[in-house]
């Protein structure tokens, strides 16, 4: 039984499915953050009206004999930002943001993003993975992950689908079976 309210981790609500922001030019931007600054600086771009995405998984902790779940961020001090130039200046104000890196284009970046939600969703287990390495593009073609495209990686002898943001380098994979894969 979660003790808090669950953060905010996307704003607005549409912005990996279908935002549409007439007029404001907008881009991608990977925020790289103060250390364990995160969740407070997704508060304060809620309360700006700042397009954020911030991954956030499950994470159980035993403590004095008790199970407490908390929600920790997918990469660690990282955040992402859909902005134009006024609400990027706005962001900065916030004194949480050590760099801002300019996203590759916006459908690129978009779609890992959606992939990583995605996974997120399903609920499974999730292993964070630095440095992707070249794998088999493959698309899931049935289940509750249907459509999810990732590569194909090889952890402890079992086969994982690796779901990553390439710009950062960094992902998460979830075990998956070759029966439930089909090559792209």
């Amino acid at each position: 039984m979660p003790i808090l309210a669950a953060e905010p981790n996307l704003f607005p609500e549409n912005l990996l499915d279908d935002y549409v922001d007439e007029g404001a030019e907008r881009r991608w931007w990977a925020i790289y953050t103060k250390s364990r600054q995160e969740k407070s600086l997704a508060r304060q771009l809620l309360g700006m009206e700042v397009p954020f995405y911030l991954p956030l998984i499950p994470k159980t902790n035993l403590i004095r004999g008790r199970k407490f779940t908390s929600q920790i961020p997918l990469f660690g001090n990282y955040m992402f930002l859909f902005a134009n130039e006024e609400e990027r200046i706005k962001a900065l104000t916030t004194e949480r943001i050590v760099q801002l890196l300019p996203a590759p284009p916006h459908e690129e970046i978009a779609q890992d993003l959606l992939n990583v939600r995605a996974l997120i969703a399903a609920g499974a287990p999730l292993t964070l993975e630095s440095r992707l390495a070249i794998g088999t593009r493959v698309r899931v073609k049935s289940g509750a992950l249907m459509g999810l495209e990732g590569c194909i990686i090889s952890r402890r002898g079992e086969d994982r689908l690796l779901v990553g943001v390439r710009f950062l380098q960094q992902g998460a994979s979830i075990l998956i079976q070759d029966f439930q894969v089909e090559p792209i």
